[in-house]
């Protein structure tokens, strides 16, 4: 079998693996990144950029139909579906060639072809073998579904949710996390009725328990319908429709269902249970540096238990790529990485919720601030809070170890927000800051003054 060598083999080229071979080949490295698919994974073809895409022409939608409340003569004459999947695809496109080209400019050999790990230093691929003195498992993650439900036809994953060519009239969304509340909150703004299933007491049930009744307050005020803490029963679909039965004795008639029940590690036929890696639920295990039970082999991403998100793998590969240079980075702080779902409102944290907090630091204390009191929150129309918690009780010192926002674009304050949680800030120290106006980012500045002592723009 012919044989090649490198200095670092990965599997997988998603947000993890080609994060991994860019700064590996960066620090020198000769590198060789297998795929089976396209480069970019899940994240850039399937998930991250494509739903985003959607949620744009959904907020599009939204402005359009609602301009009369702000003196703009407009409405939505219907959504074209054939021009909003041109307009997705045409940014993914875009950026895929983009990091193609990026791959081939760092000289990493890409192999596409599906690899199997053969052994510690080993992956083959059609028939070819490639040994590296360091191995990176990256292989991401699928669309789970569940027992005895099967996808096809009416009953969909988010995979078939992308390349739709029609809006549904009537569609159940099973799952209130991540995906399951962005795509009811698409379909809702292009028109569908929308009803949420969560067998959790609440919508994005991993979120702190704030974030949860603002969310379930703003989608009731969109007329999205969902029910929570009520499990799913089974599914039964002819060729006009499916019919979803519920634990209650309900059944909701739709025109699609979709399973948006989390994501699965994609380890299975990989060969790593073969090899010899430690395997728990279909994760790779690994020490806090990322490294598998096996010497000189590490794994990032979706495979390796914890949030599943595109900049965590990405985070991941970087960290990978400098530990084997001798770079010695820091562990990375799971709780450190943001999160945001991009549904509207949108909810964004970074850091402990308030019960993690509790459990964690004993005495805490928080302070909710409503963006009622922000200008540019009002020019957005947009309704919502921030939530911070900070360690120790009131009027001691301790850093804020919890931020968690919802309201329109809060998303793009999470930058400013893991600055915070990262570094260890206190109140006192982001309340010194000087936030522009109007902006949603002076919001954040205001919350952080309140949390000092020194409330401005709050009543109370």
């Amino acid at each position: 079998m012919p044989e090649h060598n490198a200095d670092l083999v990965i599997l997988g080229g998603g947000s993890g693996g080609y994060a991994c071979a860019l700064r590996a080949a960066e620090l020198g490295m000769s590198v060789v990144l297998v795929e089976k698919d396209k480069l970019g994974g899940t994240c850039l073809h399937r998930g991250c950029i494509p739903t985003k895409a959607l949620l744009h022409a959904a907020e599009v939608a939204d402005a359009a139909r609602e301009g009369d409340q702000i003196g703009v003569k407009s409405s939505v004459a219907g959504i074209d579906m054939a021009g909003v999947n041109a307009y997705k695809d045409g940014v993914v496109g875009k950026l895929y060639k983009g990091l193609q080209g990026l791959v081939t400019s760092r000289k990493i050999e890409l192999v596409n072809g599906a690899g199997t790990f053969v052994a510690p230093n080993a992956v083959e691929v059609d028939g070819e073998r490639y040994v590296g003195a360091n191995v990176v498992l990256a292989t991401g993650s699928y669309a789970r579904s569940l027992p005895d439900l099967e996808i096809g036809g009416r009953i969909i994953t988010s995979d078939q949710a992308l390349t739709l060519d029609e809006v549904p009239d009537r569609v159940v969304v099973l799952g209130g996390g991540v995906i399951g509340v962005e795509f009811a909150s698409v379909w809702k703004s292009f028109g569908a009725e929308v009803t949420v299933v969560e067998a959790l007491p609440r919508l994005v049930p991993n979120e702190d328990e704030f974030a949860s009744k603002q969310l379930e307050r703003a989608f009731r005020r969109r007329k999205i319908g969902f029910k929570t803490g009520v499990k799913f029963t089974g599914a039964k679909q002819t060729d006009n429709g499916v019919t979803v039965s519920l634990e209650t004795g309900e059944d909701i008639e739709a025109d699609l269902l979709l399973v948006a029940v989390g994501r699965g590690p994609n380890t299975a036929g990989h060969g790593y249970d073969e090899a010899g890696v430690t395997m728990e639920r279909g994760f790779v295990i690994t020490d806090e540096r990322l490294r598998t039970n096996l010497p000189g082999v590490y794994a990032v991403g979706d495979i390796v238990p914890g949030l599943q998100l595109a900049h965590r793998g990405f985070a991941q590969g970087i960290f990978v790529a400098e530990d084997i240079a001798g770079l010695n980075p820091p562990v990375i702080d799971e709780a450190g990485i943001p999160r945001v779902t991009y549904c509207e409102p949108e909810v964004a944290s970074v850091g402990l919720t308030e019960t993690q907090a509790r459990e964690r630091h004993g005495e805490i204390q928080t302070l909710t601030y409503d963006l009622g009191g922000n200008g540019k929150s009002q020019i957005l129309r947009t309704s919502g809070a921030i939530k911070l918690i900070k360690a120790g009780a009131p009027g001691t010192e301790g850093p804020v170890v919890g931020i968690h926002m919802v309201g329109a674009r809060v998303g793009e304050l999470i930058g400013e927000a893991q600055l915070v949680y990262n570094w260890d800030a206190q109140a006192e120290d982001v309340a010194a800051l000087i936030h522009a106006h109007p902006t949603q980012n002076e919001a954040f500045g205001e919350a952080h003054l309140a949390l000092a002592g020194k409330p401005l723009h709050t009543h109370g």
